[in-house]
């Protein structure tokens, strides 16, 4: 009996989807809940698996093509057993060598596609460290960097396709390589140029002293992962309670413009940015303002692991009703982070770093920390967003504030 493999139901905020790779082929045996397919929309990707054992028997949509909503991808023969016609030893030998490259070709998601295919590498000879043996980018890498360098061989001039030798100096070929943007990065490339020109964008600053933080975090972290079930204490916790508590303070940050209304908020949906190979996220922590620290910090680890491996759902990444991004896990020192429309306000936290600073008249070496509010001028006053970084300031430099919501 032919089961028909349709694509998942999509929300009203995604329109259609694209094939981004196929994992098994026409004539292939799967088994129950064997992944055949992803299909990678403007917010994540999602997997489509077999609802029973059988064999592929007919495939209708190639990779790259746009689909709808609960569109036919594929049908499968329940109960089947895939067969092959009977060949040589030689052939045979040269057949597996081949599937075996193109399973492990399958096995991989398309920013390490990508990569094997710019360097021309064989898939399987790349260890697979993901679930169920999957390449990752990562693996990509590791192999890359371990493998030995080679001197290059000449091509033959019939080889078009042979790897090319670029000559140094200014004489050298100026290699460029094109490939198509993803659906994801597109996304967000529109939704950055939409914040940037529909809203009136504007960003605020200030610094906090990390010190009674880290040392809070000093004291009680290992009683506190001991206790939490091996969930860590982190900084992000912090500032997430300190958001919902100066939001509570603030509602207009809290708030979204909907053409000529105002939409205030009665919940803290804080939305957290999390980078990814296809580019940065931002899974949302619904109802935020009622989760202790040891649920915000258990929440954000859960949406940061399975943001990696495309596990997101839709219903993960919408809504919010205000971001926190940190760039110091990057590095970065300062930044202006760009608004999540139709959000209001987003708060940028940054690097750590030692600065001597003047207190009470004398000039000690505190850890300190650059912190950014950007936000929409149409909605927010500057004094009601200084109001709003400064209420957030305070919070973390008395952590008992946020327990005691002073």
């Amino acid at each position: 009996m032919a089961i028909q493999i349709k694509a998942p139901a999509f929300p009203e905020s995604v329109a259609d989807g694209e094939v981004a790779a196929w994992h098994k082929e026409e004539g292939d045996s799967v088994q129950r809940d064997e992944l055949i397919v992803e299909i990678e929309t403007d917010k994540v990707v999602m997997e489509v698996v077999a609802p029973a054992d059988g064999v592929v028997k007919k495939i209708h949509v190639a990779v790259g093509e746009t689909i709808e909503s609960e569109a036919l991808l594929a049908e499968i023969e329940e109960g089947a057993v895939a067969t092959a016609p009977a060949a040589s030893a030689a052939a045979v030998e040269t057949d597996s060598s081949e599937a075996g490259t193109a399973s492990a070709a399958a096995e991989m998601g398309p920013a390490a596609r990508q990569m094997v295919e710019e360097h021309g590498l064989n898939p399987a000879e790349i260890p697979g460290t993901g679930k169920g043996g999957r390449i990752t980018k990562e693996d990509v890498s590791a192999y890359l960097k371990d493998r030995p360098v080679a001197a290059p061989a000449k091509p033959a001039a019939s080889e078009a396709s042979a790897i090319v030798d670029v000559p140094s100096g200014p004489s050298g070929e100026r290699i460029e390589t094109r490939v198509p943007m993803t659906r994801m990065r597109a996304r967000i490339a529109e939704r950055l140029l939409e914040a940037t020109t529909s809203t009136a964008m504007l960003t605020t600053f200030n610094e906090v002293n990390m010190a009674p933080v880290m040392a809070l975090r000093k004291k009680y972290k290992d009683q506190f992962e001991k206790t939490h079930n091996g969930t860590r204490l982190g900084f992000m916790g912090f500032f997430v309670k300190a958001a919902c508590e100066a939001l509570k303070r603030y509602p207009a940050v809290n708030a979204s413009i909907d053409g000529n209304d105002v939409v205030y908020h009665g919940y803290q949906d804080i939305g957290v940015a999390v980078s990814t190979e296809g580019g940065l996220v931002v899974p949302v922590l619904r109802d935020a303002d009622f989760m202790s620290l040891a649920d915000v910090e258990a929440a954000i680890v859960d949406l940061g692991t399975r943001a990696k491996a495309n596990k997101l759902t839709i219903d993960d990444m919408t809504g919010g009703t205000f971001t926190v991004t940190n760039g110091g896990v990057f590095g970065s020192l300062l930044s202006t982070p760009i608004l999540n429309p139709p959000q209001t306000g987003i708060l940028g936290m940054h690097k750590i770093q030692e600065r001597p600073m003047v207190v009470n008249g004398e000039v000690v070496v505190l850890p300190m920390m650059y912190l950014a509010l950007s936000y929409d001028h149409r909605l927010i006053d500057g004094k009601t967003a200084v109001q709003f970084l400064v209420a957030v300031k305070d919070l973390i430099e008395d952590p008992a504030r946020i327990l005691l919501q002073l």
